[in-house]
Order: structure tokens, then C-alpha cells, then sequence
């Protein structure tokens, strides 16, 4: 029996969603699980590892059994997730924190920390700032929570550790791919290695950090034990995989310099794809990944829960005082587009849960410039329009940066390339045309892709991606607003600094 089936696994914020693919790509089957989040405490957003993993296995075994096909015509398994928080495993492999979420704000004072003492250094190093990423979460288990600290092994990403509960691997076998390594404060990201330098100067022991390796290595295979969980055959192989958004990166074909990306999900990403490592080191807004490609980067920056200030819209304000079934994302949709843009119209920050790019952690959302003519869909407007001025200047930082860099057009995907009215601002704002692709499998695509490439059944993820995906609808700019997104630009910019000045000093005030 021929192994050609390829799994494509991702362990969301939202949930674990499956596809199972045969090699020209056809989808046979997917499965999602919704997630559970945990709020402890203020500030704190958790998950539980174990039922992360008991995700995946119900998915995995959902998709083979709506398939009907037998676990040995599956070849591989590529597994992606959540990129920017951090879970603890001791020493046989099982967690011994929760999922610490990239949602998760407790780490805020850590960023600065890590930004005054060596903040330079670890993006000219990682290709990325201090944030509520890796570094910061894992001084924060070492200085708040020590007695935890001291049981774990090793730090790695729910993917990983979905990969590792899969294949039987303990903390010596932990491994993190080369695509989180801008988050991890730690790194020396082009030589693809541990600074020790780094870890010396926030006094982060090497040994608890995971081996480092391509996105697309076989790290094991599926154990007897998990195959009676999830379906799959014992002995499958797995890949390492790669983080969500450069699986949903790879799921848009940019696996070519110039190809950009909007990754309209729960984080709203902003993405290119070049063929060089450019840390930026002079606004700490662009973080510099490695692709899945061999040999390219995406250099990107994202709003923290860009996408979930849609969904706070709909529940907490649109439904006040309404049937809350009625207050559908369709219809805001439609109210919002009949409005004709002004230029007195709100504008809204996005940063309800902190600003990432750069890292303005204390940074909290609003809506300025209300007047008795506006109204709820006005507010709503904003918020959509929020993401693209915030685009604008992720792309300013990107030319200014790699001059080279063409923007021809923004591949989109996620959930929020539903919205033709999302997309055309976008387009209109950022002055180029937004392009839909035609299949929405979105991430999971991606890891499938990279366990094919990883396992030999593709020769060059460019050659199979070119022929898995396709583009479709094209949102093309209404060049009569360039005007009127410039001046946009220009006051949501003045606005930004602002509110930022005014935060550092009430929060001086308080202290």
C-alpha cells in the first residue's frame, strides 16, 4: 500500500483544526476542536497542554475515519501552532505548566527588563523585540514562579509538544523549529543557534532551552501508544513543523521574495518574504522570521488580537440593548460599508490587549474623534480600518528598511478575508491590491505542505506549493482615497504617540 496522504495539523487560539490532503492536494477530510482559555488571574490567559494534544488526536482520528482510508496510506504528519507563548515539559517530556499564552500579559515587565538591559542586542541577534514572546514568559516562570521553574527540562510551543506526545519524545529530544526563533529572545537567529551571550546576561540556562531544528525534519514517529489514540499507523512519520502564521504564510504560496501576506485571524499579521535577514534595529516593529522555505525570511509584525476586537464589538457593543443574534458580522458589514469615508470620521487603536509591533505593552485601545453624527456602525468602521492605518506603517518600516522589496500585492487569509469590506480597505489604505486565494484551509495547508518536502514526497516546497494553491478574487484600490488614508495615516500616527506619551505618564503617576 502506497503512502500519499499528507496531515496537516494546526493548534490554533481558536481550537486544533485538521486537514487530510492526497499529494495533488485535493482535501479529503478536516476536524476542529474548539479551544479551552483559561483567566486565572488578571492578565493571565492559560491553556491546558493535555487537552491541546487530546485535540489532535481527536482530529487526526475524525479526519481518517471520515476519509475512510487506512492509517498506512498516510506518509506524514506536519503539526503548526501558536507562536509566541511557551509551555515548560520536565524531564520525561510531559508539561509541568500550562500553555502560557501569547495572549497572556503577565510578562509585561519583563519586556522592559529585557528591553533596557540588552534590547539592541537581542533583535540585532533574534531578528525580533522583546515582547510577550518567549523570552520575557520565561524570565517571568523564573523570577514569579522559581519552584516551577526549577522542574522543567525545557521550554518548547504546543506544537512541538503535540509532536513530542505523538512520537514518545522526552525533554532531551525537546526541540523548537527555526521559524519561532525571532520570538525567542535568545537566539542567534541566521546562524541558527543558543547565544550564549545572550543567556548569560538574563541568567537563562542553556540546558533549558530545546534543540534547534529545520521546519522540516523528520523528529520522530507516531508510537504504538499514540496510534491506538489518534489512528494514525505506529511509525508514522512527523515532521518538526513550523509556527501558525509561517504555515499560513507557506499556504499562500509566498515562497518567493515579494510575495506579502495579511493573516486575517485572531492576531491580524502583516507579512513579505526576502532572501535577507535585516534585524530591525531602529523602530523594533518588524520581527525577522525564518521561512519554511529554505533560504528566505518574512519580515512581520502583528496586532495583538487584531481580529478579536471584531468579535468584542459584536458581544459587547452592537448587542447592548439588542437581540444579539441579530448582530451578525454580515450585517455590520453592510451598515459600515454604506458609510462614504470622512475625514472627521473616529479613529480606533487596536491595542486592546497591548501593542506588539513595537512593544508598547502598557499601550491600551480607544476610539478619538467622536461626534454626535456618528454612529455604531462609525465605531465599527474604525475598528476595521484600525488594522489597515496600523499595516500602513508596517509596510513604511518595510520599504524603509528593504528598498528592494516590491509590494505588488497582499495574499490574505484567516477568517477576516471573509469581509469584502475589510479587504477593500485594506486595499484602498495601503494602495495595493488585496487577493483572495481560493482554497481556505489556510495553516493547515501549510504544515501538509512541509511534511510532504520534509519526507521527500516533494521535491521544492516552491513547486508544490505553486501547485497546490491558487489565487482568486482581486480587491483593487480606489485610488481617488490615496488622499484621503494619507491624512488618515498621519493623525492615527500623532495619535499613537499621544496615547502612548499619556500612558507612560499616568502609569509614572501611579507609581
Amino acid at each position: 500500500m502506497i503512502a500519499t496522504y499528507l496531515f496537516g495539523i494546526d493548534v490554533g487560539t481558536q481550537g486544533t483544526k485538521a486537514a487530510l490532503f492526497d499529494r495533488q492536494g485535493r482535501t479529503r477530510a478536516t476536524a476542529f476542536r474548539k479551544s479551552q482559555l483559561y483567566r486565572p488571574a488578571p492578565g493571565s490567559v492559560e491553556e491546558d497542554p493535555e487537552r491541546q494534544f487530546k485535540t489532535v488526536c481527536q482530529c487526526l482520528r475524525a479526519c481518517i475515519a471520515e476519509a475512510d482510508i487506512a492509517p498506512a496510506q498516510i506518509a506524514a504528519v506536519g503539526i503548526d501552532g501558536q507562536m509566541a507563548g511557551i509551555l515548560g515539559v520536565g524531564p520525561d517530556g510531559r508539561h509541568v505548566t500550562p500553555y502560557d499564552s501569547w495572549l497572556d500579559t503577565r510578562c509585561a515587565p519583563y519586556i522592559a527588563m529585557m528591553r533596557d538591559r540588552a534590547g539592541g542586542e537581542v533583535i540585532r541577534k533574534t531578528g525580533g523585540p522583546p515582547s510577550f514572546n518567549h523570552g520575557p514568559k520565561i524570565l517571568w516562570w523564573k523570577h514569579e514562579r522559581p519552584e516551577v521553574f526549577a522542574q522543567i527540562a525545557a521550554f518548547v510551543q504546543p506544537a512541538a509538544y503535540a509532536v513530542m506526545r505523538l512520537c514518545g519524545l522526552d525533554a532531551t529530544q525537546a526541540f523548537v523549529d527555526k521559524s519561532y526563533l525571532h520570538f525567542s529572545g535568545f537566539a542567534d537567529n541566521p546562524q541558527g543557534t543558543w547565544d550564549a551571550g545572550l543567556c548569560e546576561t538574563f541568567g537563562i540556562p542553556p540546558s533549558k532551552l530545546p534543540r534547534i531544528v529545520d521546519s522540516h525534519a523528520v523528529v520522530g514517529h507516531v508510537t504504538a501508544d499514540a496510534a491506538r489514540r489518534c489512528g494514525l499507523g505506529a511509525g508514522t512519520p512527523v515532521v518538526a513543523g513550523l509556527g501558525d502564521t509561517a504555515a499560513s504564510f507557506l499556504a499562500c504560496g509566498a515562497t518567493r521574495p515579494g510575495v506579502c501576506v495579511d493573516v486575517a485571524g485572531t492576531a491580524s499579521v502583516f507579512a513579505s518574504t526576502t532572501s535577507q535577514f535585516q534585524a530591525d534595529t531602529a523602530h523594533g516593529v518588524l520581527g525577522w522570521g525564518q521561512s519554511a522555505t529554505p533560504g528566505l525570511w518574512h519580515p512581520y509584525a502583528y496586532i495583538n488580537g487584531g481580529g478579536m476586537n471584531i468579535e468584542w464589538f459584536i458581544r459587547e457593543v452592537a448587542a447592548l440593548g439588542k437581540k444579539s443574534a441579530d448582530q451578525t458580522l454580515d450585517r455590520w458589514n453592510r451598515l459600515a460599508a454604506r458609510i462614504e469615508p470622512a475625514a472627521d470620521d473616529p479613529l480606533f487603536l487596536p491595542h486592546l490587549g497591548g501593542r506588539v509591533s513595537p512593544s508598547q505593552p502598557d499601550l491600551r485601545g480607544s476610539w478619538s474623534g467622536l461626534n454626535w453624527s456618528h454612529t455604531a456602525a462609525h465605531l465599527y468602521r474604525a475598528v476595521l480600518e484600525g488594522v489597515a492605518l496600523e499595516y500602513c506603517i508596517y509596510r513604511d518600516v518595510l520599504q524603509e528598511l528593504s528598498p528592494e522589496v516590491k509590494i505588488r500585492e497582499l495574499r490574505i487569509t484567516g477568517g477576516g478575508e471573509n469581509s469584502a469590506l475589510w479587504n477593500q480597505i485594506k486595499a484602498d489604505a495601503l494602495g495595493i491590491p488585496v487577493v483572495q486565494i481560493r482554497r481556505h484551509e489556510g495553516a493547515p495547508l501549510g504544515a501538509a505542505l512541509l511534511a510532504g518536502y520534509g519526507t521527500g514526497l516533494f521535491r521544492s516546497l516552491d513547486t508544490a506549493a505553486a501547485d497546490w494553491i491558487q489565487t482568486g478574487h482581486v480587491v483593487r484600490p480606489d485610488r481617488k482615497r490615496a488622499g484621503h488614508y494619507a491624512a488618515r495615516l498621519v493623525r492615527y500616527r500623532r495619535l499613537l504617540e499621544l496615547l502612548q506619551e499619556w500612558t507612560t505618564k499616568s502609569l509614572g503617576t501611579e507609581r
